[in-house]
């Protein structure tokens, strides 16, 4: 199929898109890197009176320790030393994210302004109690992941708002961090995806889980500090118990809650540099 017919803009400046959004609201959709929208339009899923391209608006493209813009390509955060030191649970979770010729052009923008219960930027920004920055000719603002992310494919952007950057939290020196994901082939959809991030010095874990159920879903507890493997099972399983579970065609809920425990005991023996990883 093709997309249904639709009017294509292409901003020189912020305000001019600001503009358009402000206007039309709910019939723009906006493009970035489209590896996403495009297959939506193509099967019009999606049929928007308005496609926004926002490419030409250089400074959503810039790379900061605490602040990615929302043109910042995949490929260009996975690359980044400053990111690998900043943020280090982002470019550990980055190679999931589709194909390396998908991550040439995917943003991260993009991708959490797409919702999708199994993205693994979302899964990050969520665990790291991250925030994104929205912009209209109304206002400016930000907004805690836990708020942005309502549902599938559901956020708290409003129709005239434009998805501006992703803040995200410095790690410590004393941060250990690991991302495990499983799906039935490498690039596809996240059946369900952990991401770890355990503070040495205070003793705090955090567990994020995507795909498991409609928005990324994140606990966190305190660890002692004569930990070992009957204790992370423990912990695991009290955490665990405590989340949504969905079935779909790809896993069912029962399949979903066991591919979590494993995969957060693995995570947290791997951030911990545990021999062997599979407790």
């Amino acid at each position: 199929m093709k997309p249904a017919p639709f009017k294509y803009m292409r901003p020189d400046t912020l305000d001019e898109a600001l503009s358009v959004l402000a206007k039309h609201g709910d019939d723009v959709r906006v493009i970035a890197g489209g590896q996403s929208l495009g297959a939506m339009l193509n099967m019009r899923i999606v049929s928007p009176a308005i496609l926004l391209d926002i490419n030409r608006l250089s400074a959503l493209e810039t790379i900061e320790s605490q602040k990615t813009g929302a043109l910042v390509r995949q490929r260009d955060a996975l690359e980044s030393p400053l990111l690998r030191k900043s943020v280090p649970l982002l470019v550990q979770a980055l190679p999931h994210v589709g194909h390396y010729q998908t991550r040439n052009r995917g943003t991260l923008g993009g991708s959490v302004a797409h919702a999708d219960p199994s993205a693994e930027i979302s899964l990050v920004l969520a665990t790291l109690g991250g925030e994104v920055e929205l912009r209209s000719q109304r206002r400016r603002r930000k907004l805690v992941a836990a708020d942005f992310f309502r549902s599938g494919l559901v956020t708290a952007r409003e129709p005239d708002e434009l998805l501006m950057a992703l803040w995200w939290p410095v790690a410590s020196p004393s941060t250990r961090s690991a991302f495990l994901e499983f799906a039935v082939r490498e690039g596809d959809f996240a059946i369900a995806a952990v991401a770890c991030v355990f503070d040495e010095a205070s003793g705090r874990l955090r567990l994020g889980f995507g795909g498991c159920g409609e928005t990324p879903q994140v606990v966190q507890r305190e660890l002692p500090s004569d930990l070992d493997a009957k204790t992370v099972n423990d912990v695991v399983e009290e955490m665990t118990n405590s989340l949504k579970y969905r079935s779909d065609l790809l896993a069912s809920a029962a399949y979903r809650r066991q591919l979590a425990r494993v995969m957060a005991r693995r995570a947290i023996a791997q951030s911990l540099n545990w021999e062997p990883v599979y407790v």
